[in-house]
């Protein structure tokens, strides 16, 4: 099991955990709102540690970016095999020719 699979399921199984003992429980309570709100702070961070050329501070900024997906991803039940699943459907297809082929 990898250390995306491990979080992953921590995640699902804080879902039903008091919010007071989780900040994981605590920002899934709040809402898939306020999950893709925390998603959105922690990406444009990353963004901004990018743009700065700190190769240890973009990748603390990674990490929460990654966290706070799953997180807003199981807020709205979409598992990491669900995200692996496109992906793997998309591997071998051309961007150009993928985002073409979108509605």
């Amino acid at each position: 099991m990898s250390t995306l699979d491990r979080l992953a399921a921590t995640i699902a199984a804080r879902k039903g955990a008091d919010p007071d003992s989780s900040w994981t429980a605590k920002l899934l309570a709040k809402g898939p709102e306020k999950c893709a709100e925390k998603f959105g702070e922690e990406a444009i961070e990353a963004i901004i540690e990018a743009v700065k050329g700190d190769r240890a501070r973009l990748t603390a900024e990674a990490a929460d970016v990654i966290y706070h997906l799953l997180v807003m991803l199981a807020a709205r039940d979409v598992t990491l095999a669900d995200v692996l699943a496109e992906l793997e459907r998309r591997e071998g297809t051309s961007g150009i020719a993928e985002k073409a082929a979108r509605p």
